[in-house]
């Protein structure tokens, strides 16, 4: 007879795991059970697949966080991908019940042609449900929905004690709170119910505006702003080696589907980098005369009409998009910075990118709004948030994250836990003041490297 113990061996093995910034790779104890019996004995079960009391365990979708939020080095790594089921899909109401394990590709590939979309999809859509759940993900329509977890009507939650609960605002809401966003250290969040958006089409009308300076991006996102949901999804590239006058420069774009176009889906990636680029083309003259051709590129200005998939997922047409940073892999910056320090705090993080002369080929400026999330450690909050990613150079490049992230901790702002590896306990706790009632309310048997980085708490 095979009993669960030996089940859970039989999928488990040692293995080197990075996040998707690929900075480096570190051992875990890997299961990938492919039925939620299976899933949730492993949470139950510390010796499983394991002898002793076995190391903590942390849940595992499809690995797109960039720091250390998904990684728990020489510990147990419970992935989550086979265990993605569609439970319920009610087409007439928009509302759709699945395993946390269904990516937000495959999700979209059953709604699509159904009339509904993502309420808030993050800028890929290779992310899984639990995973947009645990980070509490944003996307180019904050200011209007919100974050994910705003959408989220009930979730399912295993612990390491054996509860199986539901959670809601209505039930077990205080663990909601600690579940949306929560970094997935409450338990196993085994499905998610959620509320969808009405679509008429999967096409959309976008509008591309030339970005003179960073207070040009504040005039046209404020009156865009103003216009209310006649363009709900906004985004700004900027080019961040730009200086003096113009700093700040770069493209508006704003966007809103259209009625009328078919309901056709999203197609797989044409494009995958199979090598890792060479380090000595990741240098200061390639990024800004990369940042020079994205803005003057041809009809980079003007409207036109396009499927969701490049307007929500540009770099989802590139398979392994992150191997164009090198070997070494990359850092990322996110921050978010409350009104009104928001235009000051901007001009010197930028103004401090350009002087580091490290560039960033994918800088990212928006607004966000004050719909908030009820989730406790949510990144989300009403004011502007910016997005640098940069090839790690070593210390030159943690030395320069280091000094950003101080500038936002001066004007009460918070890093993005999704894609910080450099966050201080002191950054940490400034910019979450509840992460005590998280802490209080964590799975004893789950842990990140994340979590043990920011809380000094041991393995």
């Amino acid at each position: 007879m095979t009993t669960q113990a030996s089940k859970l061996s039989e999928v488990s093995k040692l293995s080197d795991v990075s996040s998707w910034g690929r900075r480096g790779r570190v051992p875990h104890h890997v299961l990938r059970p492919s039925f939620l019996d299976d899933a949730t004995a492993a949470v139950a079960d510390a010796t499983a697949a394991l002898e002793g009391d076995g190391p903590p365990l942390l849940a595992f979708g499809l690995g797109r966080s960039y720091g250390d939020v998904c990684l728990n080095a020489n510990g147990r790594l419970l992935v989550t991908d086979r265990l993605d089921r569609l439970q319920h899909f009610d087409a007439s109401a928009g509302v759709v019940r699945a395993e946390a394990g269904l990516s937000l590709d495959h999700l979209l590939r059953v709604i699509v042609p159904r009339g509904w979309f993502l309420p808030v999809t993050p800028g890929t859509k290779f992310v899984t449900l639990g995973g947009a759940v645990a980070n509490d993900v944003h996307g180019k329509n904050h200011e209007h929905a919100g974050s994910f977890g705003v959408h989220v009507r009930r979730l399912g939650l295993f612990r390491s004690t054996g509860e199986t609960l539901t959670l809601s605002r209505e039930e077990n809401a205080e663990l909601f709170a600690a579940t949306v966003g929560g970094l997935g250290l409450t338990g196993l969040i085994t499905w998610v119910e959620l509320d969808l958006a009405p679509i008429k089409s999967s096409r959309l009308e976008t509008e591309t505006i030339d970005i003179p300076d960073l207070d040009g991006f504040f005039r046209i996102a404020e009156e865009t702003s103003r216009a209310g949901e006649a363009w709900p999804f906004t985004v700004a590239w900027v080019d961040c080696l730009a200086s003096g006058s113009g700093l700040g420069r770069g493209l508006f774009m704003r966007s809103r589907f259209v009625p009328e176009g078919g309901l056709a889906v999203h197609r797989d990636p044409k494009i995958t980098v199979p090598l890792d680029a060479p380090g000595f083309l990741l240098n200061g003259l390639t990024m800004r005369a990369f940042n020079g051709l994205y803005r003057n590129r041809p009809f980079a200005r003007g409207r036109k009409v396009q499927h969701y998939d490049p307007v929500f997922y540009p770099l989802d047409a590139i398979g392994g998009w992150n191997r164009l940073y090198g070997k070494r892999g990359f850092y990322q910056h996110q921050s978010v910075i409350p009104f009104p320090q928001a235009r000051d705090t901007v001009k010197r993080l930028l103004e401090t990118t350009a002087a580091a002369g490290q560039g960033s080929f994918l800088s990212v400026l928006k607004l966000m709004g004050d719909r908030a999330s009820s989730g406790l450690l949510s990144f989300p909050r009403a004011g502007a948030t910016l997005a640098l990613d940069f090839p790690d150079k070593g210390e030159a490049t943690r030395g320069l994250l280091l000094r950003l992230a101080e500038i936002v901790l001066e004007a009460g702002g918070r890093l993005y836990p999704a894609k910080d590896a450099v966050m201080t306990p002191e950054m940490f706790r400034a910019g979450y003041p509840d992460w005590q009632k998280v802490a209080a309310l964590r799975d004893p048997r789950i842990r990140s490297d994340f979590w043990r980085r920011v809380t000094g708490e041991p393995a």
